[in-house]
């Protein structure tokens, strides 16, 4: 999703709900209804919702510091799920407050042309919001289901604004029904009923954001489109025959964290890796432009130790391996060199620095288990390139 077509949602929602959430409460002042006072503060909510959603998209915007060497993109996420705080305890814990008190003290709705009238005008400027929700979420859905969006959506805006309009015009429904059936039956329980159906409501949906903007606060990969994008544009059949593993994260909805392990050709020089390296990050940007930062780790691939299952790691993100059972009575370093015998022995040099890439291991210098390669000895740990904080 694009950061306008967040933008222009957002917009259309914060002015809607305005002008409905005064209309709302001066019906409120005129008839005394709670739904309308419930609806009223609703709308009230949803409005400072949409106003921090605005906020945590400029904020998101500032340059990377030293403190925050990745950016601020993660702020849009913070914002979103102070919404769905804001949902749950401003709107639906208030409406199920005045419903309680409502049933246990009712009474009859006064001038009932003001709740019907400013409900009805209500639902129409509510429509208007949910609608331009709809096409601007429609530019980037693609083939996937309403729920598949909602969930999968790396950009919080959108999700939030399409809940937030659908539970508003549900709510509308609820408070026009609950003032209906209390002035045909002349029970204002009715009223009281239908403002605690809104509550609910609301809690629900602040319930749904609060699960989906913790999952991307925690960290969330690339979709499955992305991450095949990234796959075939890293390998070029050459210098760098195969993915050993990879990790990718969100640093932001539209900036994109990708750390790979990748097999080179033993007998390939410090040189042509570094080549290889930097074109495949041109790769990468080219196929998923939202890719910003890119680490590449150069190793040695391991046939036979991938054929005895030293690689548990795998994810979703890694390409697959043989899976045969472990060997555990054949030692993956096996085959590696006695390097307390050969301390200038190849393969404890470092990787060579400028390639931009974080700075793998060298060719000749073994990866963990994980990696399916074979394990260095203990004087090549000493002397190899720092790993990746999974132990690679």
């Amino acid at each position: 999703m694009s950061a306008s077509g967040g933008t222009k949602a957002i917009v259309a929602a914060l002015s809607a709900n305005l002008a409905i959430a005064v209309a709302k409460f001066v019906a409120f002042l005129f008839s005394g209804s709670s739904s309308m006072l419930a609806e009223s503060v609703h709308s009230v909510a949803d409005s400072g919702n949409q106003g921090l959603l605005l906020l945590g998209g400029k904020r998101a915007k500032r340059q990377a510091t030293p403190e925050h060497p990745f950016g601020y993109g993660r702020e849009r996420y913070i914002y979103a799920f102070l919404v769905s705080i804001v949902l749950f305890s401003v709107g639906g814990m208030f409406a199920i407050y005045e419903g309680y008190e409502k049933i246990k003290h009712p009474h009859e709705i006064e001038a009932w042309y003001w709740p019907v009238g400013v409900l009805v005008f209500a639902i129409i400027a509510e429509g208007y919001s949910f609608r331009t929700a709809i096409a601007e979420s429609n530019q980037t859905r693609g083939k996937l289901s309403w729920t598949e969006f909602i969930r999968r959506a790396k950009a919080p805006e959108l999700p939030v604004v399409l809940l937030e309009d659908f539970g508003a015009l549900v709510g509308l429904v609820l408070a026009l029904g609950g003032v209906g059936l209390a002035l045909g039956t002349g029970n204002g329980v009715w009223d009281g009923i239908g403002t605690l159906c809104i509550g609910v409501l609301l809690i629900a949906i602040a319930i749904v954001l609060a699960a989906e903007t913790k999952s991307l606060l925690l960290g969330e990969s690339a979709g499955v489109e992305d991450v095949e994008k990234i796959k075939a544009s890293v390998v070029d059949g050459d210098t760098v025959t195969r993915i050993i593993h990879m990790r990718t994260l969100h640093l932001g909805p539209e900036e994109l964290l990708v750390a790979a392990k990748i097999a080179v050709r033993h007998d390939e020089s410090a040189a042509e890796i570094a080549d290889a390296i930097n074109a495949a990050e041109a790769r990468i940007r080219a196929a998923v432009p939202i890719a910003r930062v890119i680490y590449l780790e150069p190793d040695i691939y391991n046939e036979r130790a991938a054929a005895a299952g030293t690689n548990p790691g795998k994810n979703p993100d890694e390409p697959a391996t043989p899976d045969e059972p472990a060997t555990p009575d054949v030692p993956a370093a096996s085959d590696a060199p006695d390097a307390s015998a050969t301390p200038d022995a190849p393969g404890t040099s470092e990787a060579p620095g400028g390639t931009g890439t974080g700075g793998g291991t060298a060719p000749g210098a073994g990866a963990s288990s994980e990696t399916g390669a074979s394990s260095p000895s203990p004087a090549a740990s000493d002397a190899s390139a720092p790993r990746d904080d999974s132990g690679h």
